[in-house]
């Protein structure tokens, strides 16, 4: 049997679930976009570069998107970590954190969190980079004032 008040949360939430994904994917694809046209190796299953691109399309539910998720290559650990430091303390674009569901973005560096107990030789065999942040976009703010601080602070750390 559930615990009533995680039946109780639930309740509160599912109403406006349809309302939050649509909003998560609505942010993936803009931020998705804004890094490709920095040209920067960024992976996110709505963009038409990505390898499962039209299998993402068939098992998506048209009118929510692909969701939040994407990832973003800094090219070594040092510039992710000083790129997620410029977006938590001086953009407050998000939290450096390692979930990968929230209200408000989340940002982390997997290869030296979430999979560090990898091995090197494996996570280069998975595509897991040193420099690879992950980055599960919230819906707090407005799109536009979120990209401008994702501009400001990719051409600061990335110098593009």
């Amino acid at each position: 049997t559930m615990d009533p008040r995680v039946a109780f949360d639930i309740l509160q939430r599912i109403p406006h679930l349809p309302i939050r994904m649509r909003e998560h994917s609505r942010r993936g694809i803009a931020v998705a976009n804004l890094l490709k046209e920095m040209n920067l190796k960024v992976t996110y299953p709505g963009l038409p570069d990505h390898p499962q691109f039209d299998l993402a399309r068939r098992l998506g539910n048209d009118g929510y998107g692909l969701g939040g998720i994407l990832t973003l290559d800094c090219g070594n650990r040092e510039k992710a970590e000083e790129l997620m430091e410029k977006l938590q303390n001086e953009e407050s674009f998000g939290m450096i954190a390692v979930s990968l569901g929230y209200f408000d973005t989340l940002i982390s560096c997997s290869g030296s969190s979430t999979s560090s107990e990898i091995g090197i030789k494996d996570q280069q065999k998975m595509g897991l980079t040193p420099g690879l942040l992950r980055i599960a976009l919230g819906y707090t703010g407005d799109l536009e004032t979120r990209l401008a601080q994702m501009d400001r602070a990719v051409k600061t750390v990335l110098s593009v």
